[in-house]
């Protein structure tokens, strides 16, 4: 990988793409701290640090990590890319469910546009009802329960107005720059910001892991929690690259005058064919009843027996708590692998184009068998997704560390498949410009 790296900063044009996409992670970095208009910075920073050391230490840390810190201090770009994110998940369900849209994603290039364009309006739509939420909670002062201090100089409609415009055309503008980093940067430019946004949170989760124990242990607990994210890391990018290759063969047929086909190739399918996308939404449900606890405790008196029960046995490191995780996470891989990837249509696709499994007869049996291969690949690839999941549990059980383990599960498997994604990009742009052949 380094040197790919080295060979890429050799090449110029490689090297103004790299230099081009540095420069716009600094621009999307600086407006991750910047705050927003009527902000009080230091009131934010107090609530922040007494929300870190609380109860609800669990729920901050993700946002945080999907944030890159931004979210909780009312930046500019607060939002993050999270919107742009929802909002392709949201499009790429739909496309299951809605003719129009599945019928898009076959034109080819202009349909692919189309819904891009979509995506766009969608995550505009998201940022508004996001922005609006965060800045009424602000206002509130229910963005940190239990902490009273004023998080904005102005209550005023036309102060709280421009706020939430600021973090709409924050996201705006982060949309804008990850398109400018996939056009004229290295690798794709969603993936890549996500990638800064976690990796921002690195280096102080780490000294905050060396922090918490004193003299000599603080550092023997900072070496271990290296030395098992690096093992956690090479597992990852193990089982991230392994593949199941199904081989296909096309028959030769007559087009015009030329005989065409007899080609033989394969199908990949990965052991971990749902990618991040599971422990995504497992952590999103999860973390509604906890959201609702939160806000909705009842009084001294009469205390809300639902909250009570959610905050007894559904709080972050409860085993009930891991269990539902871990289950919920197995549970979306299978459908979203369900969704994505469709035996009956490229059964289908593979009959159009006089293509079969040696062995196997075309439609019907193709069908079952490859949903018969997806389905033993999905169980391994969703246990060890459920198992990298509770990565912050373990680490608790062990170094007593949850709430400041940088390598949790969803952020090992981003920063993993986003390197993976772009060190294959530049390898395979140094190909073409570096062609060595079997002579040097």
């Amino acid at each position: 990988m380094l040197s790919a790296f080295g060979n890429a900063l050799r090449t110029p044009d490689l090297r103004k793409k790299i230099l081009f996409t540095l420069m716009i992670l600094a621009v999307f970095r600086l407006g991750s701290v910047i705050p927003s208009p009527n902000v009080n910075v230091v009131a934010v920073n107090e609530c922040r640090a007494s929300a870190a050391a609380g109860d609800s230490a669990g729920l901050y840390s993700m946002i945080q990590l999907f944030s890159g810190g931004a979210l909780l201090q009312l930046a500019i770009f607060a939002l993050g890319i999270m919107p742009y994110i929802t909002a392709s998940i949201i499009l790429q369900l739909l496309t299951v469910v809605i003719p129009r849209l599945e019928t898009l994603k076959k034109d080819g290039a202009s349909g692919t546009a189309k819904i891009t364009q979509y995506t766009r309006y969608l995550t505009i739509v998201l940022a508004v009802l996001n922005s609006t939420a965060f800045v009424t909670l602000a206002v509130n002062g229910q963005l940190f329960p239990g902490c009273n201090q004023e998080l904005v100089y102005d209550k005023g409609l036309f102060p709280i107005i421009t706020m939430i415009l600021t973090m709409t055309a924050g996201t705006g503008v982060i949309m804008w720059l990850g398109e400018l980093i996939t056009d004229r940067g290295v690798g794709n430019g969603m993936s890549v910001m996500i990638f800064t946004q976690i990796a921002a949170q690195f280096p102080a989760s780490l000294w905050a892991i060396k922090e918490s124990r004193e003299g000599a242990q603080g550092w023997l607990i900072f070496a271990a929690t290296i030395a098992v994210g690096l093992a956690v890391m090479a597992a990852v990018v193990f089982m991230e690259q392994a593949q199941r290759r199904i081989p296909v063969q096309y028959a030769k047929r007559m087009v015009g005058r030329k005989l065409i086909g007899g080609s033989t190739t394969y199908i990949p399918i990965k052991v971990n064919q749902a990618g991040v996308i599971p422990v995504i939404f497992a952590s999103s449900i999860l973390y509604l009843p906890m959201l609702y606890a939160q806000f909705q405790p009842g009084t001294a008196d009469a205390p809300n027996q639902v909250s009570l029960w959610i905050s007894t046995y559904m709080a972050n490191g409860s085993w009930v708590y891991n269990l539902v995780f871990f289950l919920l996470v197995i549970f979306f891989a299978y459908f979203y692998v369900s969704i994505t990837f469709d035996p009956v249509e490229v059964s289908d696709n593979m009959k159009k184009y006089g293509g079969f499994i040696p062995g196997i007869r075309a439609g019907g049996p193709t069908e079952r068998y490859l949903a018969f291969v997806l389905s033993r690949l999905t169980a391994p690839g969703s246990l060890y997704l459920g198992i990298i999941a509770l990565i912050p549990a373990i680490a608790f059980a062990l170094f007593g560390t949850q709430n400041d383990f940088p390598f949790g599960g969803t952020s090992i498997l981003i920063i993993v498949g986003v390197g993976l994604d772009t060190v294959k990009q530049i390898q395979s742009q140094l190909q073409q410009r570096n062609y060595e052949g079997f002579l040097r």
